[in-house]
């Protein structure tokens, strides 16, 4: 995913840039409201951030221009903090605003809040990212929400689920969900291993084990989550 970011405080530019690495993005970085509208045109931006006071074009006026041909998300980070400014900038087509000072990872929430809104409203597709019954899962972040709240998934609990969610709707194999995870040849007795994950798995989506709701068991088959 391609972040823009235009902020001619160069501390806070670089700050953000760093957090939103972390988080596996792209970012394109600016200091100039002018610099971004030339390259806007030549990257595929998922999401702008942008700074309203700007000594070249403000932020409320770069907003303007993004919005004459884009849709995607934008956020105002700005020192300014009266009311009719934030919904000045709400009206004029941004998404969401964040005060100066602000905590990064909170910046990092919204953006993914974001873009989690964009891509649902909008139908838009992307292979890394599977949504439906509450649950996001996203295979390049290794990140995944059920009821918006994010679950503390070990690397085999999440490629089980992953691989659930992948084949909605149908019963996966026990022996092929092994071999898919584990990458090894499947044993019967691997069946108690597979139990014992997907037990810790409805646990953290609080799915009761003795009447799940999310992920079900075909005894004798293997499991599925319904679509």
């Amino acid at each position: 995913m391609n972040i823009l970011v235009v902020d001619d405080e160069k501390e806070i530019a670089d700050l953000i840039e760093i957090y939103l690495q972390n988080e596996g993005y792209q970012v394109y970085k600016y200091y100039s409201s002018k610099e971004a509208l030339e390259d806007i045109q030549t990257k595929q931006i998922d999401l702008a951030i942008l700074d309203v006071m700007m000594p070249d074009i403000d932020g409320f006026s770069l907003c303007l221009k993004i919005r004459e041909k884009y849709e995607f998300p934008i956020i105002f980070v700005t020192a300014k903090v009266e009311d009719m400014d934030k919904i000045s900038g709400l009206t004029i087509g941004a998404d969401d605003y964040v005060t100066k000072p602000f905590q990064p990872l909170e910046l990092v929430a919204r953006v993914k809040a974001q873009l989690r809104r964009y891509k649902k409203y909008n139908h838009v597709e992307d292979e890394n990212i599977i949504e439906f019954r509450n649950i996001s899962i996203n295979s390049e972040t290794h990140e995944c929400y059920y009821n918006e709240k994010k679950l503390d998934l070990t690397p085999i609990e999440f490629s089980i689920l992953w691989c659930l969610c992948e084949n909605r709707g149908k019963v996966v194999k026990a022996e092929e969900l092994f071999e898919k995870v584990w990458q090894e040849k499947y044993l019967e007795k691997d069946t108690n291993t597979i139990m014992v994950h997907i037990r810790h798995l409805r646990e953290k989506m609080k799915d009761t084990n003795k009447n799940p709701k999310v992920i079900l068991t075909v005894w004798g088959v293997g499991y599925k989550i319904e679509k």
